[in-house]
């Protein structure tokens, strides 16, 4: 859940308000007879248990067990939750700029906008949250945990962190204090050569389209004839803002995608309603796992009509439309997956979930189905494939990061390395100019020390092979940049040396003989 959010979003999609009720007595006896040993189940804890446990405890507990055992994005929230929900989305609340996600049964930091109260008080990706103002979050969802971190601007709210390793962590105490401040959707709009501008769409809260919209009318005229759109990490969003965006590059009346449910009431087609003014431009999309919901939409729609080549990794594979339904006579919320997503040349965009724990679930973002081997055509004819998720046209392999590293990285190693460097380096832009673009300067002041510390401090005799090392080598020397010059060089240094954005600079060259092979010839657009 993001501030300021209103109407429907790609995976928890508002469609109507209805009302939950019991099946009606023409139904099979049986299901009386399962509702009655419930019934008897929930009596029989309520009077013997151990511990005292009340009816609503009890009833809501196994309403969200039941929900869990549907999908891993069908829900339960209490009226009071969604009241509070709601003025979160009218801009009611103030907010402390941390976007959760549910990670391996735990509430996770997946980012922090930038001049944030959380950023100005160092939280980070990756962080773990336990506590709000010394209450547990443990066994809430990310949106509640969101809900939680909301309050009257100027308030100020206490969260426990851990960080690191989970058996071994580092926990911290930060004091955060809420305030209201504009979500950026687009960051890094910048040129990343003479004729080829990039921005990177984090989310697709309210004005996001229009945001990037504005992004590339700016590097138009700063001399942008083709463009690179990244939605690496980005988790989707808002319906509404998913059609817009797409309509900045599509024609009018073209689908972007269609929602397949049981009850054909559900089945729609959305369509664009404008010539999109961005129609005509080259365009790459960058996608990776962290790609889902209204991202996959987006990019699934733009490779079905050939009109980007998309580069990366496998998407995450999150799309189902949902309704809410209000529960009587509580006025509680059942939050109920009524159709799939599919992408305009039909392909199911979500992966299979049946007979999957939540963890694994959440773990497998970005692989494909191997049972599904369905065959699916762009509109030229090019073949797409099923599976869950959208595979790019261009696959960018990337190294997996090896367990010694993640403990350096938990450890501090990588920071205290990259920092020790920095302070080594002449703060002038000279300087600056000299390490952006010395790559095997990285590897070479860079990598020894990390190499060092690991076998000091670990006792491991570790080795980066030619994939690896270069990699990490990447990473330390944007840590590099940002300490000694600040987050503008690191961001330049990852533009620059980002092995997706090399490989969407080839694409583009090679756009016409990837999109329409057969009528290319081989040749270049």
């Amino acid at each position: 859940m993001t501030p300021h959010r209103t109407g429907s979003t790609l995976g928890v999609a508002l469609l109507a308000v209805a009302a939950l009720v019991i099946p009606p007595r023409a139904a099979a006896q049986g299901s009386y007879e399962y509702l009655q040993a419930f019934s008897s189940v929930l009596n029989h804890v309520r009077l013997n248990y151990v511990d005292s446990v009340s009816y609503p405890e009890l009833v809501r507990a196994a309403i969200e067990g039941a929900l869990r055992s549907l999908d891993p994005h069908s829900y339960y929230v209490s009226r009071a939750d969604w009241e509070r929900r709601s003025a979160l989305e009218r801009g009611e609340l103030a907010i402390t700029g941390i976007r959760l996600e549910d990670s391996d049964s735990a509430t996770v930091v997946l980012s922090v906008w930038e001049e944030s109260p959380a950023d100005k008080a160092g939280v980070q990706s990756g962080d773990r949250i336990v506590a709000v103002d010394d209450t547990t979050v443990a066994g809430l969802r990310a949106a509640d945990v969101e809900l939680r971190l909301a309050g009257k601007k100027g308030s100020k709210v206490r969260v426990t962190l851990e960080r690191g390793p989970a058996l071994q962590p580092d926990t911290l105490r930060v004091l955060l204090k809420r305030d209201e401040f504009e979500i950026r959707n687009v960051s890094a709009p910048t040129m990343v050569d003479q004729q080829t501008g990039y921005a990177r769409l984090e989310g697709f809260d309210a004005d996001a389209a229009r945001q990037l919209k504005d992004a590339i009318d700016r590097l138009r005229k700063d001399g942008a004839q083709q463009m690179i759109l990244d939605l690496r990490g980005n988790p989707g969003g808002r319906v509404d803002q998913a059609l817009e965006v797409a309509n900045l590059f599509l024609p009018k009346k073209t689908l972007v995608f269609r929602t397949d449910g049981r009850k054909k009431s559900v089945d729609e087609d959305y369509l664009t309603t404008d010539d999109g003014k961005f129609r005509e431009l080259p365009l790459v999309v960058l996608i990776d796992a962290g790609s889902a919901s209204a991202s996959e939409a987006v990019a699934g729609a733009l490779q079905d009509h050939d009109r980007a080549v998309l580069v990366g990794r496998r998407s995450f594979g999150k799309a189902l439309m949902q309704t809410v339904f209000v529960v009587h006579p509580t006025g509680d919320q059942v939050w109920l997956t009524v159709a799939r997503i599919q992408s305009p040349s039909g392909r199911n965009i979500q992966r299979p979930y049946k007979g999957v724990k939540y963890a694994q679930y959440r773990s497998l973002a970005g692989h494909e189905n191997p049972a599904d081997t369905a065959t699916f055509r762009t509109d030229g004819g090019r073949p797409v494939h099923g599976g869950g998720g959208i595979t790019p046209d261009v696959v960018v392999a990337r190294p997996g990061a090896p367990v010694w590293l993640s403990v350096a990285a938990d450890s501090g190693m990588l920071t205290a390395v990259a920092d020790s460097v920095a302070f080594t380096l002449p703060e002038d832009g000279a300087g600056r100019v000299a390490w952006l673009g010395d790559r095997a300067r990285w590897e070479a002041s860079l990598m020894p020390p990390l190499l060092d510390r690991v076998h000091r401090r670990l006792g491991l005799e570790v080795h980066a092979d030619s994939t690896l090392r270069p990699w990490i080598a990447r990473r330390l020397a944007a840590r590099t940049a940002e300490v000694r010059w600040g987050k503008a060089a690191a961001v330049e240094l990852r533009l620059r040396s980002d092995p997706d954005i090399v490989a969407a600079l080839d694409a583009l060259a090679r756009r016409m003989t990837i999109l329409r092979p057969a009528a290319a010839g081989g040749g270049a657009p």
